[in-house]
């Protein structure tokens, strides 16, 4: 699959293998570009990472995959179809809510179908609220989408004048309206005014601080959820092979210690081996919070100095593991909601592991048109949690979040045999040991309050030469999103060196 680009141009070097660092390194090459990804793990993918088990390599990191037509563009901009390295299937049902008064509400891509599901669950009225609220989030995703996610420097001016140009939204914009009120507003059911909440947490915040435009990720999910056969991990590992394909150099277990400058302008990245490679363009796809710290030197921390100053997003328990359950009613995504819907963000506000928390579980094996399998198949449970957690020893903090998980889980009727033990279990100290400078938050600055999204670090910095990508910039945390911060982030490079 190998494709002839003539080197153009001068030395890129991307720091750090993640979605975002791949899509920039992958662009770059595409245009002719000489390329190397240094990436101080031994995978690619960053926290799109993986775990071995028995029954085969298991997501230790996202799980969704949404806006496919972001990557199949990506793959398309270097000459080949997704499908060339991925096989993927579309799953029409997009997630299976439970609660514990037994009550469950299955949500899917054909609107009429999530129509008639909640009509059963919760009645007429609940159906007719739904159909408003899917129209306006739609509405606003299609309003927002090019001003915002598909604009490198989004601005205050140009989102006013694409909210202007759809008033029925203007309530969903203003300060004051967070995510919870909208939804107070859109159902009088307390349960779905609950499970749309959630969607705050996707970006790492609460539906008690975030704005009420997180509706429109109802849209995204809508228009699509796909399963990556073997699991998400292999995107990654897709993304690496196809940029390796095209004639770019990715360099693992190659740690960068050091961004030098000279003039205001990049010179070079030294590594913790001692070498040193000179570039002319640098592309820092970790995050941002580690050069504002000065873990890349001194030289470079005047760069997105506004990660110093924002709160951290949450951070999260991740469980991957292989077992046995007789638990039938699985999907591929399920929720399993605690009963109060607010205690959970009150203890994460207050830095605490919530006491009730809302359980995600990923049945990696099990999807639409996947037969349940025999003997042991594969999971992730993620539970939220604050970022840098304090006086808890990981001990105490395995034994607690066993209980909370399993407990939990246990009292829906889904159990595992065996319980996974504690190598299974990745922490927001393990985050932060795995991804310096995070603090353990997996989604970089908090998403909370109206303006919060246009004080993300952008592509471009203050430095000559020096760029930023990854879920921790603009546009901000997920999959899809980080792909698009690489596409940003290239286009600004060849519009730089054009320019030059």
């Amino acid at each position: 699959m190998a494709r002839a680009i003539a080197h153009l141009g001068p030395q890129v070097v991307v720091v750090g293998a993640g979605v975002g660092g791949l899509a920039t390194a992958i662009r770059l090459r595409s245009t002719g570009h000489k390329v190397t990804v240094l990436e101080s793990h031994s995978w690619p993918g960053g926290k799109m990472r993986h775990v071995e088990s028995t029954a085969g390599p298991i997501d230790a990191g996202p799980t969704v995959l949404t806006m496919r037509h972001v990557f199949d563009d990506l793959f398309r901009s270097s000459g080949v179809e997704l499908e060339a390295y991925l096989q993927l299937e579309r799953e029409s049902c997009l997630a299976r809510h439970f609660w514990p008064d037994g009550s469950q509400l299955d949500l899917f891509d054909d609107r009429a179908k999530s129509i008639n599901s909640i009509v059963q669950f919760a009645g007429a009225r609940a159906g007719e609220e739904f159909k408003h609220f899917a129209n306006e989030a739609e509405k606003l995703f299609t309003i927002f989408e090019s001003p915002m996610m598909l604009c490198a420097e989004p601005s205050t001016i140009r989102l006013a004048l694409a909210a202007l140009s759809a008033p029925s939204i203007i309530s969903s914009l203003l300060p004051k309206v967070t995510l919870a009120r909208k939804l107070s507003r859109s159902f009088s059911e307390r349960r779905l005014r609950q499970l749309f909440g959630r969607y705050a947490t996707y970006v790492g915040g609460s539906p008690l601080q975030c704005p009420a435009l997180l509706t429109l990720i109802w849209r995204a999910e809508e228009a699509g959820v796909w399963r990556v056969k073997g699991g998400l991990h292999k995107l990654a590992n897709a993304m690496a092979q196809r940029l390796i394909d095209i004639g770019g150099e990715l360099r693992l277990n190659n740690k960068v210690s050091r961004i030098t400058t000279e003039g205001n302008a990049v010179q070079s990245v030294e590594l913790s081996n001692g070498s040193t490679l000179a570039a002319d363009t640098i592309v820092f796809a970790g995050d941002p919070r580690a050069l504002a710290t000065g873990l890349l030197g001194d030289e470079v921390t005047n760069v997105a100095k506004i990660a110093l100053h924002q709160p951290r997003s949450y951070s999260a328990h991740v469980w991957s593991f292989a077992a046995r359950t007789d638990y039938h009613d699985l999907q591929h995504h399920n929720v399993f909601f605690a009963a109060d819907p607010e205690s959970e963000f009150v203890d994460l506000a207050a830095s605490q592991t919530p006491i009730e928390p809302t359980i995600y579980v990923c049945a990696q094996d099990r999807g639409s048109k996947v037969s349940r399998p025999d003997g042991d198949e594969r999971f992730e449970i993620i539970l939220n949690a604050p970022a840098l957690r304090n006086g808890c020893g990981e001990e105490e903090e395995y034994e607690q979040c066993r209980h909370l998980t399993f407990d939990t889980l246990a009292g829906f009727g889904l159990r595992f045999q065996p319980t996974p033990e504690e190598c299974c279990l990745t922490s927001p100290k393990t985050f932060d040991a795995l991804f310096p400078g995070s603090a353990g938050a997996l989604y970089g600055q908090t998403p909370e309050g109206i303006a919060s999204s246009l004080k993300r670090p952008r592509a471009r910095t203050t430095i000559r030469g020096l760029y930023l990508a990854g879920g921790g910039v603009h546009p901000g945390a997920g999959v899809p999103t980080a792909a698009l911060s690489g596409q940003h982030a290239a286009e600004v490079i060849e519009k730089d060196l054009a320019s030059t």
